[in-house]
């Protein structure tokens, strides 16, 4: 009788897959707002603005599920995996908009090719990222997933090397003290992107290790 009021797993999946559109909405604003710079485009705040409301749903599944979380007595995964992969996943909306407001922020006209590479490689990252999490809920899928998480390994790798070239040049080449800070903080944080997307990876790895 008791269990009957027991919820059982709640719509985890479903709300993984939702924050995880979100990711790649994010991460085509990221993109976006790196190519207008430089080209005298009047809509810079529009995409930082459009990054702020995706990163506010994000917070929003990310809280739904974290509650759902307390209230469901049999979870489809263990319960530390749902709370890092939706943690990890909220993470790369928080870094999205962390560049987005640096821009903002310290005023940046333009930027090097290497930053538009750079976010490139974000949104590349994001797209694997949906790629994956829309599997999860089947476990048949485990090969295809350890795939997908292996090709956002080796875009994170892609993205490091991109931003030590761009840091090197930038260094080797940017006369302009100030202007070297702020550039370098962008490409950072457009590479710490790509990491966080790394780690929600790691996560997705090891539930496919754990559950498949």
């Amino acid at each position: 009788m008791f269990s009957r009021f027991m919820p059982t797993e709640g719509r985890f999946f479903e709300l993984f897959n939702l924050h995880a559109h979100e990711i790649v909405e994010g991460g085509k604003e990221l993109v976006a707002l790196m190519n207008a710079l430089g080209e005298g485009a009047t809509d810079l705040r529009d995409h930082a603005n459009a990054i702020d409301a995706i990163e506010k749903r994000g917070d929003n599944y990310t809280r739904e599920t974290i509650q759902l979380l307390h209230k469901t007595f049999i979870t489809p995964l263990q319960r530390e995996e749902i709370h890092h992969l939706i943690s990890n996943m909220d993470d790369v909306l928080d870094l999205m908009q962390d560049a987005a407001e640096s821009v903002s922020l310290y005023d940046i006209k333009a930027v090097p090719p290497e930053a538009k590479q750079l976010a490139e490689l974000c949104l590349q990252c994001c797209e694997r990222v949906k790629s994956a999490v829309v599997l999860l809920s089947n476990m048949e899928n485990a090969a295809t997933i350890l795939k997908i998480c292996e090709e956002i390994d080796r875009l994170e790798s892609d993205a490091d090397r991109v931003m030590r070239s761009a840091i090197s040049k930038l260094f080797r080449t940017e006369r302009d003290a100030i202007q070297l800070i702020k550039m370098k903080a962008i490409y950072e944080l457009l590479e710490t992107v790509t990491d966080r997307c790394e780690d929600v990876a790691n996560v997705m790895q090891g539930i496919v290790i754990e559950n498949a």
